[in-house]
């Protein structure tokens, strides 16, 4: 099941394990996230491995363990760099062991991965995935740490922590021999079913006696027969760290299957075993244990998710004061109450948390937190409203607050901070400087809360999640489907050394924390640049000198390289950073600088409101990753007053007016010219413009994009009204009809009743090629349009020589891009099933008449080994006749 994990030949010695010059996995994009506010680190779910995280977090949380696996140097265990060498003896999974405990200790990461341990073990990824049992697990792991450690110093390990001997004894009741027999264990199992908790189960085990009498009789080797007897069993050597399995799964035979055991189950935070042992006359002090470890199991019997609570003996996390929060329960009321009467000014509620805390700078998220425990209310409820959200208020006040380089973490600058109160020791909680100090950028780290008695805190190790728990949630873990499953304790007598209180280095070899160092160096940096990368915008900025005024928007009076400028600048920066950037890239500029957010529109470039607040966020003003931002003056451009904003919108307009011939002969034709009017011009203006000798407008019903069959006249009660609110937006199209062509409307309903059916467009763009750039145009079209028609209002619309009508066609195109078969020129735009709107592409070549087929053909048997080819051929054609063509066209013979 664990692979090559019982293997004791030294198989386990791997030269394809984790190295430096190991070919790593692919990385996610992004680095890890740091640590939260606890300063912990959890492990990654490798997709079923919560039961090994669980017994991972309790070895690291035993300092004895993990230090004297520190203890073991590169002499005896070989480098990981070695570990490609085919003659060097390296100890793969202590190694990778010391390595995980470290990354848990020093990387500055959310959590860290266990997939070169579990390599080390010769798991796969199938492996990886099923869930195994942890009271299995720890069995397992530590007797491949017992074989991997075979001839090093700590070749005892494991029997030094967690070796215990319990001695079975059977007294003869004639002749009171003495039968006794000793088992090793590294963790006692006890019953749950029928036990009310730990100390009846092991009162029951080491405690009471069983006795043969009656019929069941014991044969004495003294007496040689069968006679009374007394059968009993104790503690005869107690290990330092006792772990308990605990007998949750049990099966049930009369429903022939197996069923967890969720009654409830007590176990004390301390035990004194002196009535479980043989030897009882030492002092309590050797027999007190207290509990640091619970791994718990959520689920049935058949599955389910380990977790494990944990005690900080070391005090390495960072944890709120159980004080603290009874505090803050008592006075919520009082709070709520003073809360209702009036808001608070967040400025001055922000500036005090912050001027409390020891450390120069906490994570923002720690300081929501912060408030939520001090005002008993959260800033989503009672701040956001009024003020947005709590990042975005601290970054509108950069003369109060001070943000760390990657944005995670704030404090007030040096002229805001308030007189600080110390904590009632007066003393510096920080660990004393080392040699080797990992990179922690100290002066951010969030501040220790901690009580007076050493190693109280309690946390829930979860996976990737770390969080503080209370002492009496342990409780909880007694019963039910989420219940303990795994005890952990450890002799009272074990003391721990004041150097290791709050510092994680302690006892860590110097190779390990160099690697430390350059880890947490280079996640920094990938953070920063990831940071960079995450809140980089880019900017177009248009010039002034570049443009020019006229038909009612700016257009460039160069080419577009010329009259853009792109800048990429963090969004976090002020409105005042980019007036300077915009400053130092144009060195001639003079006179005042406004910058306009600009939106090209169809009739051009468009201005709208003026950006201001130079102390405001890029962000903060809505500037967006690809923004356009015009920079002028804030009056004129090139000697013309600018109208800016939302009311004076250009707005381009289709004008269609009744040909006075067909030119094809079938179906309808019309003019069309284009204007751009502001979205506040009056109709009657409009009206005045279009048709200065008097006339009617229709508008197509359903607007521009919709199928319609109905033109609506604008009545001359709508003159007063303005382009905008009439519904004429960029693309719509009127009808303008001159007095002779009034009598197609029916006044009474204000309806054009000589057409049914649609007035609209179609899309056709050039691929002649006969120029730089593909171009493309609209052509006003009905279903009743002939296509020959279209064609030749596009070729005058392309500007292209007329003479190429004799030998071009319109191909519909694909939504891929891909052309399809040409139409007949005879056709119409219903006959050709052409939807309004589509997009037709001008080539070169002859369109097939009705009378002939347009085939596609591919020379060879891989599809996409050559290109596509095409001709054309007659219905009557005979297959042999479609063949010759084609090998014609591709040059073969045959």
């Amino acid at each position: 099941m664990f692979g090559d994990l019982f293997e004791e030949d030294f198989s386990f010695i791997s030269n394809n394990h984790c190295g430096k010059g190991k070919k790593s996995k692919p990385r996610d994009s992004e680095p890890p996230g740091p640590r939260d506010f606890t300063n912990l680190s959890g492990i990654k779910n490798q997709g079923g491995t919560c039961y090994l995280n669980s017994l991972l977090q309790t070895l690291l949380f035993t300092p004895e363990f993990r230090e004297a696996l520190f203890s073991l140097g590169p002499e005896e265990l070989g480098t990981l760099d070695d570990s490609s060498k085919p003659d060097a003896k390296v100890r793969i999974i202590p190694l990778q062991l010391q390595r995980l405990f470290a990354q848990l200790l020093l990387l500055d990461q959310q959590a860290a991965s266990t997939t070169d341990l579990t390599e080390s073990f010769g798991w796969n990824s199938h492996e990886e995935m099923r869930q195994h049992d942890v009271q299995e697990l720890n069995r397992i792991l530590f007797s491949a740490l017992e074989t991997s450690l075979v001839g090093t110093s700590g070749h005892d390990l494991i029997n030094r922590l967690y070796h215990g001997i319990v001695v079975n004894q059977i007294v003869c009741k004639e002749c009171k021999n003495i039968s006794e027999r000793q088992e090793d264990f590294l963790d006692l199992t006890v019953a749950v079913k029928g036990v009310a908790g730990l100390e009846e189960a092991l009162w029951n085990m080491y405690v009471e006696e069983e006795y043969f009498e009656n019929e069941n009789l014991y044969r004495c080797g003294a007496c040689d027969k069968l006679v009374e007897a007394s059968k009993s069993a104790k503690l005869r050597k107690l290990p330092p760290f006792l772990t308990v399995s605990l007998l949750r799964f049990n099966f049930d035979f009369e429903k022939c299957e197996r069923y967890k055991e969720t009654s409830c189950y007590t176990f004390p935070m301390q035990i004194n075993l002196r009535p479980f042992c043989e030897q009882t006359e030492m002092d309590d002090s050797e027999y007190m244990y207290e509990l640091f470890s619970v791994i718990i199991h959520k689920g049935g019997c058949y599955g389910g998710h380990y977790h494990v609570y944990i005690r900080d003996v070391d005090e390495l996390g960072n944890w709120q004061l159980q004080e603290e929060e009874d505090r803050l329960i008592e006075d919520k009321a009082l709070r709520d109450t003073e809360n209702a009467k009036e808001i608070e000014n967040p400025l001055a509620v922000l500036k005090g948390i912050l001027s409390e805390e020891e450390s120069k700078q906490i994570p923002v998220d720690q300081l929501g937190q912060k408030l939520l425990e001090k005002k008993g209310v959260s800033w989503n409820k009672k701040y956001r409203k009024q003020y947005g959200a709590l990042r975005k208020y601290l970054q509108n006040h950069p003369q109060v607050f001070q943000f760390s380089p990657d944005e995670n973490k704030v404090g007030l600058k040096e002229k805001h901070k308030l007189p600080f109160k110390s904590d009632c020791q007066g003393q510096d909680r920080q660990s004393p400087p080392q040699k080797n100090d990992v990179q922690w950028n100290s002066e951010k780290k969030p501040t220790r809360l901690r009580d007076g008695s050493a190693g109280c805190h309690w946390f829930d190790l979860n996976d990737s999640k770390v969080q503080p728990i209370k002492e009496k949630d342990i409780e909880k873990q007694f019963q039910g489907k989420e219940s303990a499953y795994m005890l952990f304790y450890r002799k009272s007598q074990l003391k721990r050394p004041p150097e290791a209180r709050g510092n994680p280095r302690y006892q860590i070899p110097e190779h390990l924390l160099n690697e430390m160092n350059a880890a947490n160096t280079e996640l920094q940096k990938k953070r920063a640049e990831c940071d960079s990368a995450n809140n980089g915008i880019d900017l177009h900025l248009h010039l002034s000198s570049c443009y020019k005024f006229h038909n009612g928007a700016l257009h460039p009076s160069l080419t577009r390289k010329e009259s853009v400028v792109d800048l990429t600048i963090d969004r976090r920066k002020t409105l005042g950073d980019l007036r300077q950037s915009v400053f130092q890239m144009l060195e001639s500029w003079e006179g005042d600088m406004i910058l306009s957010v600009a939106k090209p529109l169809p009739a051009g470039l468009h201005l709208y409101q003026i950006l201001d607040g130079d102390e405001l966020t890029l962000d903060g003003i809505g500037l967006a990753d690809g923004a356009d931002v015009f920079v002028w003056n804030g009056k004129e451009v090139g000697g013309t007053k600018v109208m800016t904003g939302p009311d004076h919108e250009p707005v381009v307009i289709n004008v269609l007016r009744l040909a006075e011939y067909n030119e094809g002969g079938k179906g309808q034709h019309f003019t069309e010219s284009q204007h751009v009017f502001s979205c506040s011009t009056k109709l009657g203006d409009l009206r005045r413009a279009l048709a200065p000798s008097g006339g009617i407008i229709l508008k197509n019903g359903l607007g521009p994009d919709k199928e319609a069959k109905n033109w609506e006249v604008f009545l001359e009660e709508d003159m007063k009204e303005t382009v905008k609110s009439v519904g004429l937006t960029d693309g719509c199209s009127v009808l303008i009809l001159d007095s002779h062509d009034q009598s197609f409307v029916n006044v009474s309903s204000g309806n054009l009743t000589a057409f049914t059916y649609d007035i609209s467009w179609l899309q056709v763009k050039n691929f002649c090629r006969t120029d730089d750039e593909e171009k493309h145009v609209k052509i006003t079209a009905t279903i009743e349009t002939v296509m020959s028609d279209i064609k030749m209002k596009a070729i005058r619309e392309l500007q292209l020589e007329e003479e190429l009508a004799n030998d071009s066609c319109l191909r519909p195109v694909s939504g891929n891009g891909k052309l399809l078969s040409p139409v007949p020129e005879d056709y119409t735009v219903k006959e050709a099933e052409l939807k309004m709107g589509s997009l037709l592409g001008l080539c070169h070549g002859k369109a097939p008449t009705s009378t002939q087929l347009f085939l596609y053909f591919i020379v060879g048997s891989d599809q996409n080994a050559g290109p596509e080819m095409e001709i054309v051929v007659e219905e009557t054609a005979s297959v042999k006749e479609c063949l010759n063509l084609m090998l014609e066209k591709s040059g073969l013979s045959g």
